[in-house]
Formats: C-alpha cells, sequence, structure tokens
C-alpha cells in the first residue's frame, strides 16, 4: 500500500509539472565555453557497479568511503569494495532479488544498505560477508549512518529508525507527518556525538537522544506556504552537516540555516533552494543551488563569499570539497572544479554522457564520482603552478561555462528538480 501511495506521489508530481510548464517555457541549460584552467586533472581509474537493464534512477545509490576503501551499490544486488588508490576490486558480494536504492554507508566495521521493499542490510566492512538483514515496512532512498552505538535508516513513511550495530534489531524509532506532495529522495541521517540529526518532508530538522530515542529538538526550517501542492514543498532531502557545536542545513524552496546541535536554535537562515545539499569546510558552507548556481558563504554569519552562475539549469550533483577547490557534476556527466576562494572555475572532466546525481567523494587530492548508470572515475587534481608555466585555455567542447561570481541576493527556486533534455 505504501509503494502504490508512492507511485501516486511520484505521478501527481509529474502531471503537476506537465501542467505548469504550458504556461511557463523550460529553462534553457547554460552553454559550456572556455576559461582559464588551474588545475590539472588526472584521470586515475574507473570501474562499474553492474546496473544494466534496471528501469531505476539512482538517486540515493552514491559512494561511501572508509579509510582505504571506496564502496559502491547497484540496484541489482551488488555491493563491491574498491581500493581507493588503485581501483582494485577488494570484495564482491551478489545478493540475488535485492533492489539496492540508499547507500552504501561504511563505519564501526559495517557497510549498510538499503532496499527499494523496505530492508536494510548490513555486510562486514573487510569481507563483504552478510552479518545481519531487517525489513523494514518504508523504502529507503538515502543512506544509513553508521555508529558503534547505532546504524540510523530513514524511510520514506517519514521515519527515523534505529538498529543495534550488532544484530539489527530497532533500538527506537520516531517519526514525522509525510505531506501529501514531496520529493523523489530522503534525508541521510547524521550521527553526531549523542544525537542523531535528520531531515524531513515537512521543512523540519529533528535531533533524536542516542541513549533513549528521545527528541531533543525539533527546529522548522521552512513552513510550507503557497496555494499549490507544488508551491508547498520544502522537503529537508538533503544531509544535515555538523561543523564543532553547529548544525547546517537546507530545504528545497526554502532556506538555509545554522542551527545549534545542544538545542536547535536558529542562529541565522537565508532564503536558498537545494535538494542536494551542502559542503562543509572550516571557511565555507558550499550549496549547489536547485537552479544550478554554487553558492559559498559564512558558516558563522552566513553572508555570502561568492557565487558562481556558470552551470545555471544544468542539474548539479551535491558538491564536494577538497583542499583547494569545490567539485560538482552535472547532467550530462560533466565535473566541475571551482577555485574555493572566488568560485572561479578551474578544471572539467567527463566522465560519460549520463548524468551525475550524487556528490562526489574526496580522499586526499583524489576526487571519486559515480554516474547515474553505475559507473565509477577516480580523478587526481595539482595546481597547474606546480607542473607548468602558467594556465592554459580549455576548449568549450571539454570545459564548463566561465563566468564572473556574483552578488546578487539567492532566489529560491520555483520548480522542483526535473531531469533537463
Amino acid at each position: 500500500m505504501r509503494y502504490l501511495l508512492q507511485r501516486w506521489t511520484l505521478l501527481a508530481l509529474a502531471l503537476l509539472i506537465a501542467a505548469c510548464s504550458k504556461d511557463k517555457s523550460i529553462d534553457k541549460p547554460a552553454e559550456l565555453t572556455s576559461f582559464r584552467q588551474t588545475l590539472k586533472v588526472d584521470h586515475v581509474w574507473s570501474a562499474s557497479v553492474p546496473d544494466k537493464g534496471a528501469k531505476v534512477l539512482r538517486l540515493g545509490l552514491s559512494l561511501a568511503l572508509e579509510g582505504k576503501r571506496v564502496y559502491a551499490a547497484g540496484y541489482k544486488g551488488e555491493v563491491i569494495a574498491f581500493d581507493v588508490a588503485t581501483g582494485h576490486v577488494d570484495w564482491r558480494t551478489r545478493l540475488k532479488k535485492t533492489p539496492f536504492s540508499g547507500g552504501p554507508a561504511a563505519g564501526s566495521g559495517l557497510v549498510a544498505v538499503g532496499t527499494s521493499e523496505g530492508e536494510v542490510i548490513a555486510l562486514d566492512a573487510d569481507t563483504g560477508k552478510v552479518r545481519w538483514r531487517v525489513r523494514l515496512n518504508g523504502e529507503v532512498l538515502a543512506a544509513p549512518a553508521i555508529s558503534d552505538r547505532a546504524v540510523a535508516v530513514r524511510t520514506v513513511d517519514g521515519k527515523l529508525r534505529a538498529l543495534s550495530p550488532k544484530d539489527g534489531h530497532e533500538l527506537w524509532s520516531q517519526e514525522q507527518q509525510v505531506p501529501r506532495l514531496s520529493l523523489r529522495g530522503t534525508s541521510r541521517p547524521v550521527i553526531a556525538g549523542d544525537f542523531t540529526l535528520c531531515g524531513f518532508d515537512n521543512g523540519k530538522v529533528i535531533a533524536v537522544n542516542n541513549m533513549d530515542g528521545s527528541v531533543q529538538w525539533e527546529a522548522t526550517v521552512q513552513a510550507p506556504h503557497g496555494r499549490t501542492e507544488l508551491e508547498r514543498l520544502v522537503d529537508v532531502d538533503s544531509t544535515p552537516r555538523v561543523l564543532g557545536q553547529d548544525v547546517f542545513t537546507v530545504s528545497f524552496q526554502g532556506r538555509v540555516a545554522r542551527l545549534a546541535l545542544d538545542n536547535g536554535q536558529v542562529w541565522w537562515q537565508r532564503d536558498a533552494s537545494s535538494y542536494r545539499g551542502i559542503a562543509l569546510d572550516d571557511d565555507a558552507l558550499y550549496i549547489a543551488m536547485a537552479d544550478g548556481e554554487v553558492v559559498a558563504m559564512r558558516p558563522r554569519t552566513g553572508a555570502e563569499i561568492w557565487r558562481q552562475k556558470a552551470l545555471l539549469h544544468r542539474g548539479l550533483s551535491g558538491v564536494a570539497v577538497t583542499d583547494n577547490a569545490v567539485v560538482a557534476a552535472d547532467y550530462r556527466g560533466y565535473v566541475h572544479w571551482f577555485d574555493k576562494a572566488t568560485g572561479g572555475l578551474a578544471a572539467r572532466a567527463r566522465t560519460g554522457k549520463v548524468r551525475v546525481s550524487n556528490a562526489p567523494v574526496v580522499s586526499g587530492n583524489m576526487v571519486i564520482v559515480i554516474n547515474d548508470a553505475g559507473k565509477i572515475n577516480a580523478y587526481r587534481t595539482t595546481p597547474i603552478g606546480s607542473t607548468m608555466a602558467g594556465p592554459r585555455k580549455v576548449p568549450e567542447e571539454t570545459a564548463p561555462a566561465g563566468a564572473p561570481p556574483a552578488t546578487t541576493p539567492t532566489e529560491p527556486a520555483t520548480t522542483p528538480p526535473v531531469n533537463p533534455q
């Protein structure tokens, strides 16, 4: 019944988008133009997760990085552990009739993956052997979070559960109301000290005490508003990010906010719209907006540092941060590097012609990307100044558009994410 309800939700969303498109022209993706490259990109290795013939989106199937391994899962039931440096397959586990849809997550000696049928499976991180399997009632569309005390799982029915890392039995459960219409996706939980944090489709973020399962606090990032169900979409599908005693989160058609980790107090909020999420370091938080802008802000105040508009409407993935760059990929399989200090375009590479929905993962100077067909590519970047006389001009067909950073205020998007054509 819940699966049928989810299918109805998606159909309703598609009909609403189609109706809106009659009155509003579709925004054309930005063209790629030349720019001055400042990072050298070397392709290190490639691999893939077999998903041939799969008819589903890999929205919740990302990469998990832990130690010297990166883990990937395919919709058809395969989990693979790769060596980060070489791409060598350390182990491979095939589970029949197991449609993975959320994960993997890695930590505390486990790799955990969720399925579209509401099952959570934990494997040994060193061998790939199945440790336990637990069936839940809701589809899993985001990677779990793992600590020594709990495996936290968010399901599409609005429930956040903590499972025992030892055998998978339920430790506690919390629930938030699911609106009649929501985006396809859920927030990934985060375990930070004594709390598990997670966003919900009603525009709220909650913190649950890991000891007893009680709600420590809940904060409204954006309350639903508008006349139509489409206008009232305020899903917090992004992963909350924690820096010290602060939590950073963003909603669709809503706001980006800084919250206090201990009590959920809102320190600041700024208008924003994102369904891909936030990357964070000590100097800035970085957001791929729903319209394709990439924005950097000061964590303490929310003041804007720079804004890059070169990739408008190119369906950007979530962002990741390296030592000297911010990285995101787009709907045509291009990977873009931005200078952390200025937002200027620094480099690009192409993984193929398939969309990249999930954020890259970073290990040292390695950036690893998985596209929506399950192909994985690893790249190493170095500043060009350290290997050649100066930056070079990259042709249009091999580089993203170059545009100067702007300083205009963030405008929330008015339409939900769709696949650019």
